[in-house]
């Protein structure tokens, strides 16, 4: 029984980390800086994929706030949770492949489609819902094709 009970909670925090990704989505496509922000814990790291970093939940709105005023304004992403590792049954690492279309350059041209792979390191937190507590982003839109397989 007590395996069973494991697995049963482990489905559910797999399930309260995939609303997690739904709601960063969600803020992201509302371009809510706000919403965004809340999306992790209060005393988050963020690095983004050109390496800017920002500490603490309000450091992470408004960062992002200008942004989603100005490149990210028109952008709409999606996101795939490609992996969910337990490092504890309350902290995970969670790989997230986005794809972003919308965003311009900061001259106003614009950018075309992205791709990319968040990594988190996410917290159960005391209501059982998950929130983000390290994110560093990478962006995969301009590597080279992989060689073909021999």
């Amino acid at each position: 029984m007590p395996q069973d009970s494991a697995a049963n909670a482990q489905d559910k925090d797999r399930a309260a980390i995939a609303q997690a990704v739904a709601n960063f989505v969600n803020a992201w496509n509302l371009h809510d800086a706000h919403a965004f922000a809340m999306t992790f814990t209060e005393d988050a790291d963020f690095t983004n994929v050109a390496g800017t970093h920002a500490n603490g939940r309000a450091s992470v709105e408004a960062f992002h706030a200008p942004m989603f005023a100005g490149i990210f304004k028109d952008t709409h992403q999606t996101a795939v949770i490609r992996s969910i590792r337990f490092l504890r049954p309350d902290l995970a690492s969670v790989d997230v492949d986005w794809q972003m279309t919308g965003a311009k350059t900061p001259d106003g041209a614009a950018r075309p489609p992205r791709k990319g792979l968040l990594d988190w390191v996410m917290a159960r937190q005391s209501d059982e819902s998950w929130l983000i507590q390290v994110m560093h982003n990478t962006e995969l839109t301009n590597l080279p094709a992989a060689p073909p397989a021999k």
